[in-house]
């Protein structure tokens, strides 16, 4: 398996179309699988469910249209960007497990950092509940801290990831993220953690070998049940 960091802001265009070429190469044999990390410059995505109402300020951002599942969310500066390759036919051609799999890396990579991170049903990603912030009716405030959008092309996954280290949290004012009016963003940043990507980096790394693993063997420690999916 590829792990590549891609250093600079990536654009977005023809990070996308390598992915492509990549994905491609990978179903037809020709390719290892691939994970790369990224950050682009800011812009925001379009998923296949977007709602045109949910882009609330279309001239701010370069606005593209991604292919992956999902709604509008925002990429930036201090987001880390995960694009996950991997040939499904190797492991289960499960989707619901596929994106179990990655909400638990995620989640154990918050971990690293004493972060909690939650799912929660009906909104796919990963959230934080946030006890000094009063959401609606008066309980503790529930934060989105990282985004899932993928797609899978004769069984080979791509787009992937993104969770927040410390992006200008502003940006995300010009989209309802992933259609999602109740509830907020956060960072690690955000709630108060001097993280860089290389930490965040590590920890993904660190998580990824028990993330395939759950993959291969079914999801057996989370469960189709514990998934958002």
């Amino acid at each position: 398996m590829e792990i590549k960091h891609i250093s600079g802001l990536a654009p977005y265009a023809e990070t996308l179309a390598a992915m492509e070429t990549r994905v491609a190469h990978i179903a037809a044999g020709t390719a290892a699988e691939a994970i790369w990390l990224l950050e682009h410059p800011p812009l925001y995505t379009a998923g296949t469910s977007t709602n045109p109402a949910d882009l609330t300020d279309p001239h701010r951002f370069p606005v593209h249209v991604a292919g992956r599942g999902g709604q509008y969310t925002y990429h930036g500066p201090g987001q880390r960007v995960v694009y996950v390759m991997l040939d499904l036919n190797k492991r289960g051609r499960d989707v619901r497990r596929f994106v179990c799999a990655l909400e638990d890396w995620i989640i154990a990579s918050l971990a690293a950092f004493n972060v909690r991170g939650e799912r929660r049903t009906g909104r796919v990603g990963v959230w934080v509940v946030r006890p000094d912030r009063k959401g609606a009716g008066g309980a503790a405030a529930e934060d989105k801290i990282a985004a899932i959008g993928v797609k899978l092309r004769r069984w080979v996954s791509f787009h992937g990831i993104s969770i927040n280290v410390e992006p200008d949290l502003s940006h995300f004012s010009g989209i309802v993220p992933c259609g999602i009016k109740d509830h907020g963003v956060t960072s690690l940043v955000d709630l108060g953690l001097p993280v860089t990507l290389a930490d965040l980096d590590a920890a993904l790394l660190a998580e990824l070998p028990q993330m395939l693993s759950r993959l291969s063997n079914g999801g057996a420690d989370a469960g189709p049940a514990a998934c958002s999916a």
